[in-house]
Formats: C-alpha cells, sequence, structure tokens
C-alpha cells in the first residue's frame, strides 16, 4: 500500500508517469513506510478493529464482510494521518507552510479515491493470498 500511494503521490506532484517519478516515490519509500507501519501498529490498527466490531460488525457475518469492513476502517484513518505527512513533507520541500492545513485536506480527498480500491482490490487481496500460500490453514500450531 505504502509503495503504490508512493508512486500515486509522485505521480500528483510531477504531473507524469516518468524515471523522476518513480525515483522520487522509491526515494520517498522507506521513511513513509516506518512512519505507516508505526502509525498503523500504534494507532489505527487497533483502534479500527474496535470500531468495526463495537459498531459495524455482526459475529455472524462471513469472514469477507469482517475482512472488507476491517479495510475501510483502516485505510480512512491511515488516508488521513499520511496525507498529512505527506503535506508535511511537501511543504519541507517546498519551503510553503502557509497552506499546510489546505494542503493536507486536499490530499484526504485525492488518496482515499485510490487508497480505498487499491486496498480491496489489490493489496488486500494479494497480501491474503500470499499469507494463504506461505501459510496454509491448519499449519500454524499454538
Amino acid at each position: 500500500m505504502v509503495l503504490g500511494m508512493s508512486l500515486y503521490n509522485a505521480y500528483l506532484i510531477q504531473g507524469q508517469v516518468s524515471a523522476a517519478m518513480v525515483s522520487q516515490a522509491w526515494l520517498g519509500f522507506p521513511f513513509a513506510y516506518i512512519v505507516a507501519m508505526a502509525l498503523d501498529v500504534l494507532v489505527v490498527s487497533k483502534n479500527a478493529k474496535t470500531v468495526a466490531f463495537k459498531y459495524i460488525i455482526k459475529p455472524e457475518q462471513s469472514q469477507a464482510v469482517k475482512g472488507i469492513t476491517i479495510s475501510i476502517c483502516m485505510v480512512i484513518p491511515m488516508v488521513i494521518c499520511m496525507s498529512g505527512y505527506g503535506a508535511v513533507i511537501g511543504a519541507l520541500h517546498t519551503g510553503i507552510w502557509q497552506d499546510l492545513v489546505g494542503q493536507w485536506i486536499n490530499n484526504i480527498g485525492k488518496n482515499v479515491l485510490v487508497a480505498l480500491p487499491l486496498q480491496l482490490l489489490i493489496a488486500g487481496p494479494l497480501v491474503r493470498k500470499t499469507f494463504r500460500r506461505v501459510f496454509p490453514v491448519g499449519v500454524i500450531q499454538g
């Protein structure tokens, strides 16, 4: 997700697909990944699951519905947080700090449109499929 969103945001900044765009995304990826993982582990994951299971998901619902609901509950706060991160990084590069909140809000609108489908249609299914290949059902024993 972080790499996909880094590429998308580099595209928004560059305005075209180019080697410079890919380079910008790739060079910013390691630190963005660390920030995203810290936010996910320390803030978003637990709260998203709490909201999903307390207010949205019923125990009798299918695993698919539970997975989609949790994904949505995680994507939205991650977009909010990482869009703020992107606004700050952009301000650091341009030196323009006057409209930081406006840029953050603008980033949220653009990023949620790509992050939700990316997570629900590509990243989520790919990770689940890979995880099940590496750890088939019934193989892990506690």
